[in-house]
């Protein structure tokens, strides 16, 4: 189950459950669009993966208990900005990759 993390770990930007915004990579590190698009790139700069829309967790249990309330979000919060020239040499040969192909 996703742990839906609090907030951006680049420029620590609320992200809650319901973000429309938030973005992970598949080992659900996370950030918000705007510095996914403006300083990361599309590239993780954990893992160098891609980068996808974060799904948003029903705030209702339609079933079965299944629901931000039943399931609530992580309270951990992972705040490490990049150094964006490292980062920058880090995701030049990456970024123009499809992520499929990383």
């Amino acid at each position: 189950m996703l742990e839906l993390r609090p907030i951006c770990e680049q420029c620590a930007k609320s992200l809650p459950p319901d973000a429309p915004d938030a973005m992970i990579c598949s080992y659900e590190c996370t950030f918000c669009r705007d510095c996914v698009d403006q300083v990361l790139s599309n590239v993780c700069p954990n893992c160098g993966g891609g980068l996808v829309a974060r799904p948003i967790r029903p705030k209702r249990a339609w079933r079965d208990e299944l629901s931000v309330i039943g399931q609530p979000p992580t309270e951990l919060r992972k705040h490490r900005p990049v150094d964006p020239i490292e980062h920058a040499e880090f995701a030049a040969e990456i970024r123009g990759l499809p992520p499929e192909q990383r």
